[in-house]
């Protein structure tokens, strides 16, 4: 186990962050070799920031792409039996003064279970490893607790109900509107991307500041994205609005719902800008946002997400 950890002064320069950012990164990569164990998602982040560490009198500020990457484990115990986990992290310019941004995901956990892993993670991190290169202790953390999880998981698990014949179930729909204060993080951007489409959701994500995410299909799948997405680190993340809509029921004019794709109002997910500027060209025109909704038939959400009414 790895449990010997290096602490860091909280003052720190920019270049004495991306010195230890690039010599766990090595470590990283010497401990695990092959790319079923450590994925590095963005290969030109970690080359730009081996060259502004190298070029140390040259810069004054990091690049700002942030090394992000996946680590993947199986743990073989009797209870186990292979069962695979994966931890996403990426760095923060301030890293490791500020905790990275590290998320656990493992299928054999319930869905409140992974939320309550991801909980007791960043509480155990933020009260052992603040200042000091951690990504390490978050694997031993998540290999030593997981079969705890997962037992707990099977335990409360519901037993099957069987189907009533004079009762047949009820498909939901949901569409959540979700606010964040911001959305930064390339990391968080590509997880929502690729989790919507595990999920089959349509919608969309902006980001910048705010940050705004609509997530629409099969209820238990926008649940899911939600459990997922809120654990992470946020300044502030919230559902703004949701809409939910049995299948099967009377529609307006007497119509009956009977499809759930007939209820979409976006097809597929997509990351969608609205003519960025400011100086870090990270906030969007509202104006060209709200004409975009009302092409969806939406733009009503426009006003509770910021109070005023769009034209």
């Amino acid at each position: 186990m790895y449990l010997n950890f290096i602490s860091y002064p909280e003052s720190m320069s920019y270049m004495e962050w991306a010195e230890s950012q690039l010599a766990e990164l090595e470590l990283l990569t010497s401990m695990f070799p092959g790319q079923d164990e450590l994925e590095l998602t963005d290969q030109l982040a970690l080359a730009e920031l081996r060259s502004y560490v190298e070029k140390s009198a040259s810069a004054e500020k990091p690049p700002p792409s942030r090394p992000q990457f996946f680590i993947k484990q199986r743990l073989d115990s009797s209870v186990m039996n292979g069962t695979e986990f994966i931890l996403s992290c990426a760095y923060p310019s301030e890293y490791p003064s500020v905790l990275p941004d590290i998320a656990v995901r493992c299928s054999a956990l319930s869905r409140a279970q992974q939320t309550e892993i991801q909980t007791d993670l960043n509480k155990y991190l933020k009260g052992n490893c603040l200042g000091e290169l951690c990504v390490l202790a978050a694997v031993d953390w998540v290999k030593e607790n997981l079969e705890h999880f997962i037992k707990k998981s099977l335990s409360t698990a519901p037993a099957p109900k069987l189907e009533s014949a004079s009762q047949p179930s009820h498909e939901l729909f949901s569409r959540l509107w979700i606010y964040s204060h911001h959305i930064y993080n390339k990391s968080k951007r590509k997880n929502i991307l690729e989790w919507s489409k595990e999920l089959g959701l349509s919608g969309f994500s902006m980001p910048g500041k705010p940050g705004i995410v609509c997530v629409e299909g099969p209820q238990s799948a926008c649940e899911e994205f939600w459990s997922r997405v809120k654990v992470l680190t946020w300044k502030k993340i919230m559902i703004r609005h949701r809409e939910d809509i049995t299948l099967n029921q009377q529609g307006e004019g007497s119509n009956t719902v009977e499809s759930l794709d007939s209820l979409r109002k976006f097809t597929g997910f997509e990351e969608a800008m609205f003519d960025p500027h400011g100086n870090r060209g990270n906030h969007m025109d509202l104006g060209q946002l709200y004409q975009f909704l009302n092409e969806k038939g939406c733009c009503d959400v426009f006003q509770l997400y910021f109070g005023i009414e769009g034209r």
